[in-house]
């Protein structure tokens, strides 16, 4: 699947999951507002732009949180990707 396809597709599917709670790998749990082209989790005073989701996309598939560490909030990141609401069965 092209990348740009590919980001408008999970892009679409990270708005359609706004307010599910998703669990870091570690088990806490959060939920998350899409303010414009901005995550919002409700657990942490960090906002994850829309970019940042592009750049991990381009890094997938992942098993740790290791290779998003240059990204804002990589946890997070991780979570949301992972999850298969999210990326269900695209890597």
């Amino acid at each position: 699947m092209e990348n740009i396809m590919l980001f408008d597709l999970i892009w679409n599917r990270i708005v359609e999951n706004e307010e599910n709670e998703f669990l870091l790998k570690q088990g806490k749990s959060f939920h998350y507002k899409v303010t414009g082209n901005v995550i919002k989790p409700d657990t942490v005073n960090r906002n994850i732009p829309r970019s940042e989701i592009e750049k991990a996309i381009r890094l997938a598939p992942f098993n740790s949180t290791t290779i998003l560490q240059d990204l804002q909030a990589p946890s997070y990141i991780y979570s949301i990707l992972m999850d298969e609401r999210i990326c269900g069965r695209l890597w």
